[in-house]
Order: structure tokens, then sequence, then C-alpha cells
């Protein structure tokens, strides 16, 4: 018999790029590597204000690499990512407080349909350049992801609930108990100590600490790797 899978936790938000970047790295091995991914939605404000961090784009040259920077590695990581307009009006002062407690929802009540609606939000924000913090854009990511317009209601009408809130802060708090400063984080733990690694580029260093291979961040078809 083979070993148990390993468990992942991958701590994100979508207001994250990189967020999105990691999370498509980590899908696409989950079935290759012998792991079990946990999607843990976090806010990332409360990391930053947590941690004393604060967004690359409040400082002109980080703000200036990032834009360079996420676009660069989407082309290399094959994910539709594209700068919205107005990037400072969305990482800065719209938010993403009422997504990830939708996300939050969904976690609790119908987890099998986490991973299709955090990419539809990310797709709205970071690949077409629309709102994620109205309820009807909500919504409407919830639907393209394969929900229901009832579900999808049913979940919206939970997320000012004690239960969602308090599960949201007890995920971001856990994520700044790991050291997260930022998202994405990655946990695991390996021979009874926890790993956290930060950022969506450490996928190889993962790979390593777990004894798999790594194929870069868009492994082959498993026909191709026979």
């Amino acid at each position: 018999m083979g070993s148990l899978p390993r468990r992942l936790e991958l701590f994100y938000d979508v207001l994250s790029p990189y967020s999105w970047l990691g999370f498509e790295i980590l899908c696409r091995y989950k079935n290759i590597w012998n792991v079990n991914l946990q999607l843990r939605p976090s806010l990332i404000a409360g990391i930053m204000r947590d941690s004393g961090n604060q967004p690359p784009a409040m400082l002109p040259r980080k703000g200036k690499y990032l834009l360079n920077d996420i676009t660069r590695l989407a082309k290399q990581m094959q994910v539709p990512l594209q700068v919205p307009k107005d990037f400072f009006a969305v990482i800065l002062h719209k938010g993403s407080l009422s997504a990830m407690r939708f996300l939050t929802a969904v976690n609790l009540e119908q987890p099998e349909m986490l991973e299709k609606v955090s990419r539809e939000l990310w797709m709205r924000v970071w690949s077409r350049d629309e709102d994620i913090t109205e309820p009807q854009s909500i919504l409407a990511a919830a639907q393209k992801a394969g929900m229901s317009t009832e579900q999808a209601r049913g979940l919206l009408e939970k997320i000012s609930t004690p239960q969602v809130k308090n599960q949201l802060k007890e995920t971001t708090d856990a994520a700044c108990k790991y050291g997260a400063f930022g998202l994405p984080i990655t946990v695991v733990e390996l021979d009874g100590q926890t790993h956290m690694l930060f950022g969506c580029d450490r996928m190889e260093l993962l790979a390593h600490m777990l004894g798999e291979k790594w194929l870069g961040p868009v492994p082959p078809a498993p026909s191709a790797r026979l």
C-alpha cells in the first residue's frame, strides 16, 4: 500500500492575483502528487493588518514591478490574467470581503463547488475586469461555475451570519498564526514540522520538500508523461 496523501492547505483571497496563480498550479498538481489539497478562503486585508504589511501597490516602484511581474508569470503559467484598468481601485478601495464571505459559505455548505466558484471570481476581476463586490456580481460568478440561482441566492443570504463571519475570521487568523504576511501561503506538515511557503513561485521547492516530481507550472497530460 502507498503512503497516505499529505495534506496541503492553500490560503488565498481572490483579490490577490498571485493567489490565483498559485491556486491554478496546485489544482493542476493535486491529482499528480500524493496530496490532499484543502482550499482555505481567507481575507488578505486582515492578514495585512495583523502583520503590519502594506500592499505592494502602496509603493510606486513595487507597484510598477508587480504589474510587470504578474503579467510575465501569467504567461508562463498559462493563466488568463489581465490587469484591471483601475488597478489601484480594485486593490486598495473595493476589497473582497463579500466575495470571501461567499466563498466561506460555499466551503461550509457546498465544498465541492469551492474550486469552480473561486476560479470564476478570479476570472471576473483578474481576467475580464468585472466587479466582485456587488451581490449580482457574486451571483453571476456562482452561476457561471455551475451553481443554480436558488443555491447561489441561498448562500449569498448567509454571508452576514455569525457562522460565516466567524469562519472567515478563524481561517484568516489561522493563516496569521502560520506566519502569513500576505497571500497566497501553502502550508504542509512533514516529519512533525509545519512549513509555510509564501507566494506562487515556491511550488518547485514544495515538490522537493514533498519528494514529488516538478513538471513545470503546466504539467503535461497523463498520456504525455508515460
